[in-house]
């Protein structure tokens, strides 16, 4: 769960200005986390959430991208559910803000999938789509063998359309019922990198890529259980793996870097087998190993986010396989 959090939590802060994506956003939310109710015959909206910084962000589009007022109502963990649930509900203008989000079409009937605007919009509103639906319901497990970016989905019309949404960004993801519930699931560790990034994670996907590859190191070092260096040579290679995507990221950035950024890639770039530990002695004035994996670790996020937006190749571009295999 705290992989999944840590994921929402990024998502439910980043900035985004295009209204399109804010619609498509929306529209994935409400669809995923939401329904429909009609109380005293007047229709209302009703999202659950898990957290309260999504609940803010989405009573904050309704209110901007729309123009309605909504409220949040807490509903305290009991039972099975140990955590506390954010309800954001629309009474007064909840069949307008229905029609406008997809939840209802021209002749006022339920839309079971997304609606088309949303379907066939641009690449960035499929991120958004697949931001709205994560942030509604989707997990993230911790990397290995059964690692997976999952999303519940509120039925098979739902979940068609977010693999299609997938499909438009060039991933692959599958779409199965589980126990009767309808689930979209990408189990590939690139494929969930890939759309950890398109979906704007980028602290929370480098967390998960260095737990992920220290199961990998860990795995092989049991496999050549009989090479006491085992351990060794795979953290030499990860830190040379690590110089070669610093030095992309350099290339990447140009002058567009901060300065306390760019001192702490030349370090990795000139210590190239240095752990991280010996990095923060070799800086000047010393640094803790935490500020100077923090430092590398915004400054790849930011060179990925920029080759994303230039579509040129991004930082894993210089790994080469004898890197990480050699």
């Amino acid at each position: 769960m705290a992989l999944t959090q840590s994921v929402k939590e990024e998502l439910s802060h980043l900035a985004v200005r295009k209204s399109s994506e804010r619609k498509a956003e929306v529209s994935a939310m409400l669809r995923f986390a939401g329904g429909l109710h009609i109380i005293s015959g007047r229709i209302v909206i009703e999202a659950e959430v898990d957290l309260a910084s999504t609940a803010r962000r989405l009573k904050s589009a309704i209110s901007e991208v729309y123009g309605h007022s909504a409220e949040i109502i807490v509903v305290s963990g009991g039972g099975l559910r140990r955590g506390s649930r954010y309800v954001i509900r629309v009474v007064r203008e909840g069949e307008a803000l229905a029609r406008q989000t997809g939840l209802l079409d021209n002749r006022g009937r339920p839309v079971r999938g997304l609606p088309s605007a949303v379907v066939n919009g641009s690449a960035a509103d499929a991120e958004a789509v697949w931001r709205g639906a994560f942030l509604a319901h989707g997990s993230l497990t911790e990397p290995g063998r059964s690692s997976s970016l999952e999303v519940t989905c509120p039925g098979p019309e739902a979940a068609l359309a977010l693999v299609g949404a997938a499909r438009r960004l060039g991933i692959s993801a599958k779409a199965r019922e589980v126990r009767g519930v309808d689930r979209v699931v990408v189990r590939d560790g690139d494929t969930i990198a890939a759309l950890l990034t398109r979906m704007g994670a980028h602290d929370a996907l480098m967390a998960w890529e260095e737990r992920r590859m220290r199961k990998e190191v860990r795995a092989t070092a049991n496999r050549l259980a009989n090479f006491d260096d085992a351990n060794l040579r795979r953290s030499a290679q990860a830190a040379v793996a690590a110089g070669a995507r610093v030095e992309r990221a350099l290339e990447i950035l140009g002058d567009d870097v901060p300065d306390h950024l760019r001192y702490a890639g030349e370090l990795r770039v000139a210590h190239k087998q240095a752990s991280l530990d010996e990095l923060g002695r070799l800086a000047d004035p010393p640094l803790t190993k935490d500020a100077i994996a923090g430092r590398i670790r915004r400054l790849l996020a930011m060179a990925d986010k920029k080759a994303i937006e230039t579509g040129i190749p991004g930082t894993e571009a210089n790994v080469t396989p004898d890197m990480l295999d050699g």
